[in-house]
């Protein structure tokens, strides 16, 4: 199992951290270490100040594939889930800076909280879907998977012209706006639709 995961997808994100709005997918990688099941608390990391918050709706690869044609993409992914690509934004920046990869910031142990997945077939359009993250009963990032810049169709087809993704493979497809600084001790709480699916705490 490998998980995947899109960079500035959606375009109000990558304002607001002053990058660029891209043109094709931006890719990075977790290892499977970074996954974080059962809503199990996050230990915040000592080697960071600044852990960030990245809501998103998460793939479950049902098959495995390459070079998947856009127009049947759709049959590579039944079940979707939320997730938080926790971000050690003081190591990225440092990175960024010098033209370094970002590994060091996005890959490290419990990096991706992932909930229980659910069907897609259970909401009737998967590009109208309002999702939102709370932090101690406050809502810090809302979305809505109307406004994703590259869909995801067109990210499993970009993803597999380079990466074979195999079944139970996860795809992170990107983050709203409204990043910000996690605390130890912050409560995390995040709805699909109406549905809350994560429920844990930072420690």
């Amino acid at each position: 199992m490998k998980i995947i995961a899109i960079g500035r997808n959606y375009a109000e994100h990558a304002k607001e951290l002053n990058n660029p709005v891209p043109t094709v997918p931006v890719i990075f990688m977790k290892p499977d270490t970074a996954l974080l099941k059962e809503n199990k608390p996050f230990y915040h990391p000592d080697f960071s100040e600044d852990i960030h918050h990245e809501i998103e709706i998460v793939l479950k690869i049902s098959k495995e594939g390459k070079h998947i044609n856009e127009k049947f993409a759709s049959g590579y992914f039944d079940e979707m889930a939320l997730g938080v690509d926790f971000t050690a934004r003081d190591i990225q920046q440092r990175h960024k800076e010098k033209g370094l990869p970002w590994e060091l910031a996005k890959a490290f142990d419990g990096s991706a909280p992932v909930s229980n997945f659910v069907p897609k077939s259970k909401f009737a359009d998967i590009y109208n879907l309002v999702f939102k993250l709370d932090i101690n009963g406050q809502t810090r990032q809302q979305g809505n998977t109307k406004d994703l810049l590259f869909s995801f169709e067109r990210i499993i087809t970009f993803v597999s012209k380079y990466i074979t993704l195999k079944k139970g493979d996860l795809i992170f497809t990107g983050t709203p706006q409204g990043v910000g600084k996690v605390n130890i001790g912050d409560h995390l709480e995040g709805y699909l639709v109406d549905e809350k699916l994560l429920d844990f705490y930072v420690k």
